[in-house]
């Protein structure tokens, strides 16, 4: 009886060991990242009134970091320390998608740009949230969809898997998009660049009245990382990028999530506590090249974050915000106002950003 008994555990411990094998080997077999310069499809139809982007005229651009459409304001993840791994239903997703884009609509912006939107997903329910963007939008925007993750069933955690999914970033444009590529950016080696995303920036190009460009960049840069380097060396690339376009004398904004903290100093401004959390960190000192302005969403006498922690539910007096929603603009684009767009984080656990800008008379290098 003794003899049955050990034989039995033994055999379950070998199909647990097989099955953990075979699980191990299928994520690794299909894990892919995708090619650099790939380009990119432009789809809808921007209006012909407005072919080219005008000088000295004021635009503005919108961000806005949509979380898969699972964040209200009471949700925690559990990559931050929380306890969900997906959204709560179907509903939920649709009503915190709406519910964003209801936000944006006052702002009547002339771009926009969208992170975390869910095309397939376990974690969303398989609610197309790039279709509910684009169809908000309308017809009379250009859309670039750039693909930055694409996950085989990750079985964690063991209670709620947060499943398969395939997600990226849409960009947004009154004006015709000319052409448009996806750039992959360098991420973590080892077991990390399996929970990390395909990351990647795209760049879209805009006609402008004098000949020039504005080139628009798209970035979601790296958060969950085991070696802080990564993300400089993803900012290294994309600065080396804008660079080149700057000398040739194009117009260049870049905008997104950072997963850094752009203004500095979060912690004085939104009163957190030291060292409380260590993923959002500053820029270093000169990483920004000259003929370059990092623009930090802010009112300093009514400051407002552009995201919070999601280790738990949202509580405006005790947890932990930080700005890392922004722009990046070359000198030859003219900053007239960057904000915070404050929702309470009912929508997700970002706020939405927005800069005013107008292209100066003259290229970079005229």
């Amino acid at each position: 009886m003794k003899k049955k008994i050990l034989l039995g555990a033994a055999l379950c411990l070998a199909a647990l060991f097989l099955a953990a094998a075979g699980y191990a080997a299928y994520v690794i077999l299909a894990y892919e990242r995708l090619e650099d310069r790939l380009p990119l499809t432009v789809e809808g139809t921007a209006s012909a009134e407005q072919a080219e982007v005008a000088l000295g005229k004021s635009y503005r651009i919108a961000s806005y970091n949509l979380g898969f459409g699972a964040y209200s304001a009471d949700y925690s993840f559990f990559m931050d320390g929380g306890t969900e791994s997906r959204a709560r239903s179907p509903e939920a997703v649709r009503q915190n998608i709406a519910g964003a884009l209801d936000a944006l609509e006052p702002y009547d912006a002339d771009f926009f740009l969208f992170q975390e939107v869910d095309v397939d997903g376990t974690r969303s329910h398989h609610i197309d949230e790039a279709a509910l963007v684009t169809r908000w939008l309308g017809q009379s925007f250009d859309t670039v969809f750039a693909q930055n993750y694409d996950s085989p069933y990750l079985f964690w955690p063991l209670l709620e898997p947060h499943g398969a999914n395939r997600a990226g970033q849409i960009t947004a444009s009154r004006f015709p998009i000319t052409q448009a590529v996806r750039r992959s950016l360098p991420i973590e080696g080892g077991f990390m660049k399996f929970l990390d995303l395909d990351r990647c920036y795209s760049v879209c190009r805009v006609p402008v009245e004098n000949g020039r460009e504005l080139v628009l960049y798209h970035l979601h840069l790296s958060a969950y990382t085991s070696d802080g380097s990564i993300a400089g060396e993803q900012l290294d690339m994309l600065l080396a990028d804008m660079q080149q376009e700057y000398e040739a004398g194009n117009y260049v904004v870049a905008g997104g999530d950072f997963n850094k903290d752009i203004l500095g100093d979060s912690d004085r401004v939104f009163g957190n506590q030291p060292g409380a959390f260590t993923w959002a960190q500053p820029i270093p000192p000169g990483q920004i090249p000259p003929g370059f302005s990092l623009v930090a969403p802010f009112d300093p006498e009514d400051p407002v974050p552009s995201c919070r922690n999601a280790n738990e539910a949202y509580d405006p007096d005790s947890s932990y915000v930080v700005t890392v929603d922004g722009f990046l603009v070359s000198d030859n684009v003219q900053l007239l106002d960057a904000q915070v767009i404050d929702t309470g984080f009912q929508w997700s656990d970002h706020n939405p950003v927005y800069l005013d800008f107008a292209l100066k008379d003259g290229s970079a290098l005229d």
